[in-house]
This record gives structure tokens, sequence and C-alpha cells, in this order.
């Protein structure tokens, strides 16, 4: 057997078996197999996908890499969630706060952004002094006395999914649905939750476009979690528009104490109180009706907010250190009109190129820039009204780009030349 044979017999469209499947990945985690060579099979599998059992197998062949959590030595019961990625979403630290606060526990594995998605890692590292990489102890000896912690994938939990992980970013073979499936799972089982509630993203700022694909996603992943005696429940969330106000590390962690302290009323807080009904629910045994009476007093008395805090602190964070560029850019509309949508995807990009993401394994992240969106969905625009403000690196010149073709305006002289109107913010202020 050879790495070339395995990327031919997939390139022409056939199944892999477990054993070739086996040989390709793990020979790829000991170095013997390059990036290259594993990269053409990633886009083999891309273009051509994979049927449920090679699927199956892939994911197992993750697990196996590394070792499973084992919570039973956790008090309670332990309640994880997962989302599929989207721009601008940062319900994960929302969801885990509130459903800690209920009494249950969440140990929570996540992972760094893909493509023009955001990942939670990357925002939790804009807070100073956070620690994402825990050891096994620390991590569920923090599950347990906390309530919930946030880990990065250590080296000994599904480690050969964390190096395929790095290389789908950057080698334009993220939005496939075996990938995304054996990626999400694997994480998932080795992280030893019983019940988990998937948040499938659709639409054009996620990593699926459609709704078939959504569901042919959900229908995998509760099989792959069915192999494993695990509870899965998945819900289909669309992400056609930014999630929330704010795209950006530390931006968004900003957004989320506002959420957490009521200042934030939108789709991203419905959102995230409907995945944390359901959350608490599977946990508790009680209705979904009981469980979202629960989250909005978790909420309103400052339970969920307090549990945050504790969580940060316990990681080694210092909120109070948390730090946006100064170097501001507003974006002001020529255009009067009433905004009807808005792209996420593009504005994913944006943030992306703005050096909120990684183009290359090797890019470093400024937590500090990404992009405020000062105007929604239902807004009306006046001329010169500032629609979105970009948070640009220290010393970066400005975006000289049509920004606003962003948005899509109803009634509005769609003809009319846009130009972008530029204000700065000096970084002394």
């Amino acid at each position: 057997m050879s790495i070339v044979d395995v990327i031919n017999k997939k390139r022409l469209g056939f199944a892999l078996n477990n054993e070739e499947l086996k040989y390709a990945f793990n020979n790829f985690m000991k170095g013997n197999i390059t990036d290259y060579q594993m990269s053409a099979l990633l886009m083999a599998i891309c273009i051509n996908g994979m049927n449920d059992e090679e699927i199956y197998y892939l994911t197992d062949i993750f697990i196996k890499s590394g070792d499973i959590l084992d919570l039973e030595k956790i008090t309670g019961i332990t309640v994880d969630k997962h989302s599929t990625g989207g721009v601008g979403d940062k319900t994960t630290l929302v969801i885990a706060s509130i459903v800690a606060a209920s009494g249950l526990k969440v140990p929570k594995m996540s992972g760094r952004g893909l493509g023009h998605t955001g990942g939670t890692i990357d925002k939790l590292e804009s807070i100073p002094g956070f620690k994402t990489e825990l050891t096994k102890e620390e991590f569920l000896n923090q599950v347990e006395e906390v309530g919930f912690a946030i880990t990065s994938q250590t080296a000994n939990l599904a480690p050969l999914d964390k190096k395929i992980y790095a290389l789908r970013d950057v080698t334009g073979t993220v939005e496939s649905i075996p990938l995304i499936a054996s990626s999400i799972m694997s994480k998932k089982i080795a992280s030893g939750a019983k019940n988990i509630v998937i948040d499938v993203k659709v639409g054009k700022g996620a990593l699926l476009k459609n709704k078939e694909d959504a569901i042919r996603l959900s229908g995998i992943m509760r099989k792959i979690g069915a192999r494993y005696k695990r509870n899965v429940e998945t819900m289909i969330t669309y992400m056609d528009i930014p999630l929330g106000t704010s795209i950006g590390n530390a931006l968004e962690i900003k957004e989320v104490i506002n959420i957490l302290c009521e200042k934030e009323e939108n789709y991203l807080v419905e959102l995230s109180k409907a995945l944390a009904s359901k959350m608490i629910a599977m946990g508790k045994g009680i209705s979904v009706l009981e469980a979202s009476k629960e989250v909005n007093e978790l909420i309103h008395n400052r339970s969920a907010y307090n549990k945050f805090l504790e969580m940060i602190k316990r990681q080694g964070g210092n909120i109070d250190k948390l730090e946006v560029s100064t170097n501001i850019q507003e974006i002001h509309s020529t255009k009067k009109g009433h905004i009807i949508d808005m792209d996420a995807y593009e504005f994913g990009k944006l943030s992306l190129e703005l050096g909120g993401g990684r183009i290359t394994k090797e890019d470093k992240i400024d937590p500090s820039v990404g992009i405020v969106l000062n105007k929604k969905i239902g807004d009306d625009v006046e001329i010169g009204d500032v629609i979105c403000t970009l948070y640009l690196k220290k010393g970066a010149s400005f975006i000289d780009r049509d920004i606003t073709t962003f948005y899509k305006f109803e009634n509005s002289n769609t003809n009319s030349d846009v130009k972008v109107m530029e204000e700065s913010k000096s970084e002394k202020k």
C-alpha cells in the first residue's frame, strides 16, 4: 500500500476501507506522510465525499489517536455543546456560562477558527493571561469545582484531528461533511460527555450553504453518537447574517459580557437561550419550557455572568485587561433605505483580512481587530449614517473598498455611486 494509491482511489470516487484510512491518517500522524500528500487526500475527500462507513472509520481513527476522558469522577450530569461554526458565533461562551450556573457540568473542548469562521479558543486567547491548554487533571478538577472548563485539544485528546484541522484551515478543505462530522464527533466522544447538543449552522456565513447538507450532517452525527452510546441532539440554525453585533476575538468577548449583563437583545441572544434551554432540558429531564424559564432567571440575576467571570479567573485570564484596537475606521452610508440583508460570508472574509483569522498555519491572529455592526437588518439608514466600524491593526491603512455592498437596501437608489467615507480616531485617544 502507498499513499499515492490511496489518494488515487479516492480521487476516482471509490470508497476507502478501514485499513486504507488507517494507513493514510496514522502515518500522517507519525510524520511518514507529508502535508502536501495529506492535502491531496483531503481535497479528494472534499470533492468526492465519503459514505457512512468511511465516516465511522475515520471518526474512530481520530478518537483512537489519543485518550478518551473518563468523566465518571465528576459529580452530577455532564452536558456538552458544539457549533459547526459561523461568523460572529460566540454562543459557546454564553451557553456554557448559563448551563453551568444551572448546576449541570459542561466539559468543553473547543477549536480554533476555520477559514472565514471564528474559533472559541481564539476568542478566549484575546483575554490576557487566559490559559487555553489545560492538563487532564486541571480540566477535570475545574469542571467539578467551577461547573465548566474550556480547553483546546490537548496533545492526548484526538491529536490526529487537531493536526488535520490545522491543515484543512489553509487548504480549502473546510467545507466537507465527512471531515466536519469526523472532526466534531471525535472531539465530543474524546471529551467524555454523555449528553451533547450540536448547533448545525447553514447559510452564507456558515461552512454548510444549504439545508440538505445540514440535514445530512445532523443525521450522521447522531448515528456516530449512537455508536458510542452518546445522547446527541442537533439544532439546524441559520447563518446568512453575522451572529450578533461584533466580529473579531476581543470584540466578541465584550459582546458576550453585554449579553450576560442583559445589554443586548437580538437573534444571537435568542439563539443562545434556545440552545441553553435544550441543554438544560436534556440534562435535567425537564421540558424545554421549564428550562427556558430557568435560563431567563439565570441571566437576569447575573448567575450566568458570575459563572463566566469565575471560569475566566480560574483559567488565569484578566478580563479587565481586554483590549480592542484604537485604530478605527468608520464606514458611512451614501444610500438611504431599509436594510433587508447582510452578507455574513463577506464580513467573515473581511475580518480574516483585518488579521482576525489565519490564512496560513503560521499566521498570528491579532485579537484586537474586527468589525462592529452599527446597523442591522430592519434598520432604516440615512445618508451619512455609520453602518459599521472597522478595528484595524495598529498602524494599518484604511480599507479602500466598497463595504456597503455587504448590505442589501430596499427603497434605495441602487444605481447611485457608493463611496466609503472614512473617519479615524487617533490611537492616542
